[in-house]
């Protein structure tokens, strides 16, 4: 069944920039729509950005023009390019892989503060 594992993160001044990447295993990457979601405190997942087997991408109002989301599949490594961070960006991020009921990777926390 498939495995995602996160990286990237952390803390970030506002304006700047982060790249979180999500490597999946155990699946055939390629085969798969990917998603991006975040969550805030006592929130439900909200998603974000999603891109398809042909490399399509829709990313969502709040981040549109300033996050990127794009694939890899010989790396098998999905990726969330952020950037002109604001404070309400303020998060904890996951990745998603469309494979039967979903699969999510382990999260990871998003801060923007000075």
């Amino acid at each position: 069944q498939p495995h995602l594992v996160q990286s990237g993160g952390g803390l970030v001044q506002p304006g700047g920039s982060l790249n979180l990447s999500c490597e999946g295993s155990g699946y055939r990457f390629s085969d798969y729509a990917l998603s991006w979601y975040r969550q805030f405190p006592g929130k439900e997942r909200e998603k974000i950005a999603t891109i398809d087997l042909g490399f399509r991408t829709h990313l969502e109002n709040p981040v549109r023009g300033r996050f990127t989301i794009s694939r890899d599949n010989s790396k098998n490594t999905l990726f969330l390019q952020m950037n002109d961070l604001k404070p309400e960006d303020t998060a904890v991020y996951y990745c998603k892989v469309w494979y039967g009921t979903g699969y999510w990777g382990q999260g990871t926390q998003v801060t923007v503060s000075t």
